[in-house]
């Protein structure tokens, strides 16, 4: 649910910094159509995930046994569906992108994420796209892809701190992530450069007037000064507890991002 309600709201605040949320009824469609493809995404994950996660996350639904993969698999295809229709009362380009953003997601699950790189960027790609759908869905992109282009970072950072937190997991089931392949020192510098990249590029929309100073002050505080924490934290502590935790706290300080994003578009 937290993960749809990101989606959900990144959605939104693409169409509203862009200085408008009419046509209301387009963006709040392309908020349900988001939110539906990344159901879809999180539900089918779990299915290609099952065996890893019996060894990572028995408590979740499929390794608990609670769910069956059947279920599962054909729920996240009628979730995918549902997305892509509803993106098709948006416009063309709209449901174009719910679809390939739902292909996208499928094969990543299904293969990529199990890649060095490429399941990372898939990730990426598609969170940071979601700012892009909403300034659409309202006939503008301009500050929904700055905004695009820093989730894709953020979220770049993120998946490689997951994947190291995952690194048994995967290795025992041949998964060839970054952490698995290069091991966890290079896995950290990656995730420190991107997430260092971000913080400077954070400061970028106020200097170039796109973003108030009310923006700065919520981006570095809220943000960036968080972003430093983790850095910190997870070189210090390499542990997969600390990992988890981090990964978490990250998920939640994308809302200050959005309020960041708010308070000074």
């Amino acid at each position: 649910p937290l993960n749809l309600l990101i989606a959900f709201l990144s959605i939104f605040v693409g169409g509203f910094v862009t200085g408008t949320i009419q046509p209301l009824g387009k963006l709040l469609s392309a908020c349900c159509s988001g939110a539906l493809v990344m159901a879809g995404a999180n539900c089918v994950n779990d299915y290609f995930d099952l065996a890893i996660d019996r060894i990572n996350k028995p408590g979740r639904p499929l390794p608990s046994g609670m769910v069956s993969p059947e279920r599962a698999f054909v729920f996240s295809i009628f979730l995918f569906a549902m997305g892509v229709v509803v993106g098709c009362s948006i416009h063309r380009l709209a449901f174009l992108i719910a679809l390939g953003s739902s292909i996208l997601l499928y094969l990543y699950s299904y293969r990529l994420k199990r890649t060095a790189v490429w399941g990372n960027l898939t990730v990426a790609f598609v969170t940071g796209l979601a700012f892009v759908y909403g300034g659409l869905a309202v006939g503008r992109v301009g500050s929904a892809l700055v905004v695009g282009v820093f989730a894709f970072f953020y979220h770049w950072g993120r998946e490689i701190i997951k994947d190291v937190e995952d690194v048994e997991g995967d290795r025992a089931l041949g998964a060839r992530t970054l952490p698995v392949a290069c091991g966890r020192k290079v896995a950290f510098a990656w995730a420190t450069g991107v997430l260092v990249v971000l913080m400077g590029l954070t400061l970028v929309p106020y200097f170039l007037d796109l973003f108030s100073f009310r923006y700065l002050i919520v981006v570095v505080l809220g943000v960036d000064v968080f972003l430093g924490y983790v850095l910190f934290s997870m070189w210090r502590k390499p542990e997969p507890a600390n990992l988890h935790r981090l990964a978490f706290l990250m998920k939640v300080d994308m809302f200050v991002g959005l309020v960041a994003v708010y308070v000074g578009g």
